[in-house]
C-alpha cells in the first residue's frame, strides 16, 4: 500500500507546485499589465493636416501603448510656437518645422530635432493655377496671407528678395493659424504662405492653386520632424526613443501601401470626427506629405534618420540668408532617439 500511495503523492504535490507556479505566473503577468503606462506630453504644429498622420494611425492601433506610452497631445498654432513651448520646457516632444527649431537653438534655446521626416522642404507660396504669378518677382503690389508665429514668418525677406522685392512691395497679411486658409479661399489674398503638402490638396478645389516652393529659389533645409529639448532628453530618453521610433515606423508602414494610406487616412477621420475632415483633401495631404520624405542626398534612409549632408547643406543656406550664424550641423539634431530594429518591426506590419 505504501509503494502505491508514493507516486500519487508526488503526482500529488507536483500538481500542487505546478499550480502555484502557475498562479505565480499569473500574478506577475497581471501585474506586468498593470504597469502604469509613461505620460509623454505632445505639442503639434498645427490643428489636423496630413503630417500627422503616424500619430493619428500609430494612436488607433496601439502601438504606442504596446511600447508602454501614453499621449497627452496638443493642438498647435504655427510651428514658431511649438518650438519655444517645446524648448522651454512646457512640453515633452513637439512635431514641427525643423527652421524655426533650427534658429531657435543658434539663438540659445537647447533644443534638437529627434527625428526628420519631410526632408525636403516644404515651406511654399500657394497662388492661384494659371495665374500672372510665376516666381518671386511677379509678387510686387500682391496681398500676401500668412501667420506671424507659424513656419514661413523667418525666411519671408529671403523669399521675396529671391525676386529683387523688399517687404515693403508687398502687402503681408497677418492672420492666425485657424483664419489663414479659409481666407485664401475666400479670395482676401493673392497668395498664402504655408507647408505645401498639407494646404495645397485642401485649397485645390475651391480655389485650384499651385505653388512656388522655398527650395525652388534656393532655400533647402529639414523640413517636418520631432523636437526635444536637451532637458527632456535627458530625463526621458527611452520614451522619446519609443515615441521617435514608432512615429518612424508608422510611416514606413503608410509608405509601404496605398491600403495602409487609406488606413491612416480612417485613423485621423476617426480621431478627429469632431472637425469635420474631408477624407479626400486628408488623403491628397498624406500624399503630398510623403513625396517630400527625400532628397538627392537622402541615400535611401528611412523616414525619421538624419543625414549628416543634408543638415550641413541646410545649415549653410540659412547661414547665408542671415537667418543664423556659422553652427555645426551635427549639434542641432540627434539620431540616438531612433530604434532602427523598432522602426523596421513597425513597418512592416
Amino acid at each position: 500500500m505504501t509503494g502505491n500511495r508514493r507516486p500519487f503523492l508526488q503526482r500529488a504535490l507536483g500538481a500542487a507546485v505546478a499550480a502555484t507556479l502557475t498562479a505565480s505566473l499569473g500574478l506577475a503577468s497581471q501585474g506586468a499589465l498593470a504597469q502604469p503606462l509613461e505620460k509623454l506630453t505632445v505639442r503639434l504644429d498645427w490643428v489636423t493636416w496630413g503630417s500627422h498622420a503616424a500619430l493619428h494611425l500609430a494612436n488607433q492601433r496601439g502601438w504606442f501603448k504596446e511600447q508602454g506610452l501614453e499621449l497627452v497631445v496638443e493642438d498647435g498654432n504655427g510651428s514658431v510656437t511649438t518650438v519655444q513651448l517645446v524648448g522651454t520646457g512646457k512640453f515633452d516632444v513637439g512635431h514641427a518645422s525643423l527652421a524655426p527649431m533650427i534658429i531657435a537653438r543658434n539663438k540659445g534655446l537647447p533644443i534638437k530635432a529627434i527625428a526628420n521626416f519631410a526632408r525636403k522642404n516644404d515651406i511654399g507660396l500657394m497662388i492661384p493655377k494659371g495665374g500672372s504669378i510665376k516666381s518671386p518677382k511677379d509678387l510686387a503690389g500682391k496681398k500676401l496671407i500668412f501667420t506671424a508665429g507659424s513656419l514661413e514668418a523667418p525666411f519671408l525677406d529671403t523669399f521675396l528678395a529671391a525676386g529683387g522685392l523688399k517687404r515693403d512691395q508687398v502687402e503681408l497679411l497677418a492672420v492666425d493659424a485657424a483664419s489663414k486658409i479659409p481666407s485664401y479661399i475666400a479670395g482676401r489674398g493673392d497668395g498664402v504662405f504655408s507647408s505645401v503638402p498639407n494646404v495645397l490638396p485642401v485649397v485645390e478645389g475651391p480655389r485650384q492653386s499651385e505653388a512656388i516652393l522655398f527650395a525652388d529659389v534656393g532655400l533647402q533645409f529639414p523640413s517636418f520632424g520631432l523636437i526635444a529639448s536637451e532637458d527632456s532628453i535627458k530625463a526621458k530618453p527611452v520614451a522619446l526613443r519609443k515615441f521617435a521610433s514608432v512615429m518612424a515606423g508608422t510611416w514606413i508602414y503608410i509608405q509601404r501601401d496605398k491600403a495602409h494610406v487609406d488606413e491612416a487616412v480612417a485613423a485621423i477621420l476617426a480621431q478627429r470626427a469632431q472637425s469635420k475632415l474631408d477624407p479626400k483633401s486628408m488623403k491628397g495631404m498624406v500624399e503630398e506629405f510623403m513625396t517630400f520624405f527625400n532628397t538627392p542626398q537622402s541615400g535611401g534612409q528611412p523616414p525619421g534618420v538624419m543625414v549628416p549632408v543634408e543638415w550641413t547643406n541646410g545649415l549653410k543656406v540659412m547661414e547665408n540668408a542671415k537667418l543664423i550664424t556659422a553652427a555645426n550641423a551635427a549639434e542641432y539634431y540627434t539620431n540616438d532617439m531612433l530604434d532602427l530594429d523598432l522602426m523596421k518591426k513597425i513597418g512592416a506590419r
